[in-house]
């Protein structure tokens, strides 16, 4: 489909709007996100330039830069951005140049955590409107005086003609997901009755007074919006019809437009909502009730990844702007493939938070990644480059490991041939998209076999390989990416048991009674126990470790521990199987054995193993040999496709 054609089909989305006097190309725009990507002293690096490079380049309107830290004591995490010293102007000026360069208009998000950050970030305890602990981050904050107030306001003012110094076009104040500004305009965290709490009015004036003094001191034309919460989802905080007010104090004081988001650190599950357990657009409603309250533009965040929905949402009048915030992560070209009418090469955002999120899988990385593109963050470091020398292929196993290494591998010129031992492609993530919400997980699927296509990738499917097979074929290169299997632990009693495994139940080859016990506790035995619960079954988990579903990512692992329990799902955790008889466990808990009997079936999700068995029997008589994925140690996909990357960009 031609460009006049897809401007036809996304009227809204494609033509330009207007903001705070800036004509933006079109109505997309990155919304602030911490990628953790900047130096410890709050300068650009490199690898931070490149990722908002991608997205310039790749068609976005206007790109906030994310957080930058008014004060080092107002750092979140250590490779926060920062803006409060002039020796970081000349970074920032530089990055806004090359974004500008590529037509994208620049804000760059101005930014103190408060309460939500910690003494090992930042050297000591942190600082907030009352000294009332973040339920999340748990440490006890040093409530902030008067004069310190108003010295914090300077410094967003301070920070603002840094910005505009640096060249950027305007400023976003960060008064959502609970940091400093929005404590500051919280009951629920604001306890103060000075001129700086006790009523609305006391609650707005930290804000009010910030937008006041930038625009005293870059003029009224320098544009200045905010991000806030339409609904803290906390107990005691701020809801809609506040926040509606709250819209049109700060419209009073001079703010430019205002993005409506979701939720803070309390609430931390909603901010970014998982998909399945939020819809598309989970927030659109709220940005909507903002908007009959104020006359500035009004920006829709959350969960926006579908170029139809966003046409929908700014049809219908609900927001002026949408803000593509993981889904720019998924696909920094995200707008320049609409305007294409390319929509099957989007690579398409899940919901699945395990990159996303700062890799929650791992504490030790706390960085912004995604699951599906690999090459966030990695801009430069993993590019596509034609190959100079092409080489024969071989790719055992087609999930999204193996599917992933195809097309990267078949794009820079290599003859790949990806195989499988089934008749269908997909791998274990087609059997994860299968539980309720998890649908979206398919989509993936679909974008690398239409990748995979697009190069020329032939696939053999239903075809087992073997040592024999890969002498024959003679390639250069074989990865495997062959993914596990499923584990028994021999554990009494199991081979007098017809256990059922989870990926029988969920692809439907075989059925369960209708009491039914779930072996394993992990992210399988959850999901599990979640699908067959959906269809009316009385499910019970056992599972050894003390958390259930501990190796999911924690928004996701959030929202489905609430439907577990709203279903009736019964989960004993911190429990070792000791001995299974027909219908019956035994286990202990506590350090006392127990035995619960009844079930009509039992189902084992006791976890995987890795499947590199023939790996290691070829290992000698191939020139190069690649394992990835689970096959070298079970881990999630995030892995799985980052070595994906990693060897089809080196091949």
């Amino acid at each position: 489909m031609s460009a006049q054609e897809a401007l036809s089909r996304f009227p809204h989305l494609l033509t330009p709007g207007k903001l705070a006097g800036l004509t933006l190309k079109n109505k997309m725009i990155l919304p602030a996100m911490g990628t953790n990507y900047a130096n410890n002293d709050g300068t650009v690096s490199q690898r931070f330039t490149d990722y908002y490079v991608a997205r310039a380049r790749g068609g976005f309107a206007l790109i906030v830069i994310e957080v930058a830290a008014v004060d080092p004591l107002g750092k979140a995490v250590g490779n926060e951005a920062g803006i409060w010293d002039d020796y970081q102007i000349p970074g920032w000026k530089k990055l806004v140049e090359e974004l500008h360069s590529h037509g994208a208009k620049v804000f760059l998000q101005l930014h103190h955590a408060g309460r939500q950050t910690s003494a090992a970030v930042i050297g000591e305890p942190p600082v907030a409107p009352s000294p009332i602990p973040c339920p999340m981050v748990q440490e006890l904050p040093r409530e902030l005086t008067a004069e310190e107030t108003w010295g914090l306001v300077d410094k967003y003012r301070d920070a603002a003609v840094r910005a505009k110094a640096a060249g950027f076009d305007g400023v976003e104040l960060h008064g959502a997901h609970g940091y400093l500004i929005a404590q500051f305009m919280s009951p629920d965290a604001n306890k103060r009755f000075d001129e700086f709490g006790g009523d609305f009015i006391g609650r707005m004036k930290f804000p009010t007074e910030i937008v006041k003094r930038i625009k005293q001191a870059c003029g009224k034309d320098f544009p200045v919006t905010i991000k806030v919460s339409g609904d803290e989802h906390v107990h005691g905080g701020r809801a809609i019809q506040e926040t509606r007010a709250v819209a049109r104090q700060l419209e009073e004081a001079g703010i430019d437009g205002i993005e409506i988001s979701l939720g803070s650190y309390a609430s931390l599950a909603y901010i970014s909502g998982p998909g399945g357990a939020m819809p598309p657009g989970y927030n659109v409603d709220h940005a909507a009730e903002v908007k009959k309250s104020v006359k500035i533009p009004v920006i829709a965040v959350g969960r926006i990844a579908d170029p139809f929905i966003a046409e929908d949402i700014l049809q219908t009048g609900k927001a002026d702007f949408v803000a593509i915030g993981r889904a720019a992560i998924a696909d920094p070209d995200f707008p320049n493939k609409i305007a294409e009418y390319n929509l099957g090469e989007i690579s398409p955002c899940l919901g699945c938070n395990q990159g996303c999120m700062g890799q929650v899988l791992d504490p030790e990385i706390m960085e912004v990644g995604c699951l599906v593109n690999p090459f966030t963050g990695f801009e430069t470091d993993r590019a596509i480059l034609s190959t100079d020398t092409p080489k024969k292929v071989m790719v055992v196993g087609a999930g999204p490991g193996g599917l992933a290494t195809a097309w990267i591998a078949a794009k820079r010129g290599h003859h790949v041939t990806c195989y499988d031992k089934e008749k269908i492609l997909g791998g274990q993530f087609r059997v994860a998209g299968i539980p309720p919400g998890k649908q979206d997980l398919l989509k993936a699927i679909k974008y690398y076999v239409t990748m995979c296509n697009k190069y020329g990738v032939e696939f053999k499917l239903g075809v087992t390989v073997d040592a024999a097979l890969i002498k024959a074929e003679k390639p250069d290169v074989v990865v495997f990416a062959t993914g596990s299997t499923p584990r028994t632990p021999p554990v009494p009693g199991v081979e007098k048991v017809e256990l059922i495994g989870a990926v029988d139940v969920l692809e439907g080859r075989k059925k369960v009674g209708q009491k039914v016990l779930v072996v394993g506790g992990g992210m399988i035995g959850a999901e599990t126990a979640d699908f067959l619960s959906e269809y009316g079954r009385e499910v019970t988990i056992v599972g050894r470790n003390p958390i259930l579903a501990k190796d999911l990512a924690y928004n996701n692992r959030y929202f489905l521990i609430d439907r577990l329990k709203e279903k009736g799902v019964v989960a004993l955790t911190g429990a070792a199987v000791t001995e299974l008889a027909p219908g019956s466990v035994t286990f202990t808990r506590n350090n006392v054995s127990q035995t619960l009997s009844g079930f009509d079936s039992i189902v084992a999700a006791w976890g995987l193993t890795p499947n590199r068995a023939l790996a290691e029997e070829i290992a000698d008589s191939v020139d190069v040999v690649h394992v990835i994925g689970d096959a070298v140690k079970i881990r999630s996909a995030v892995q799985a496709i980052a070595e994906a990357a990693k060897v089809a960009t080196t091949i």
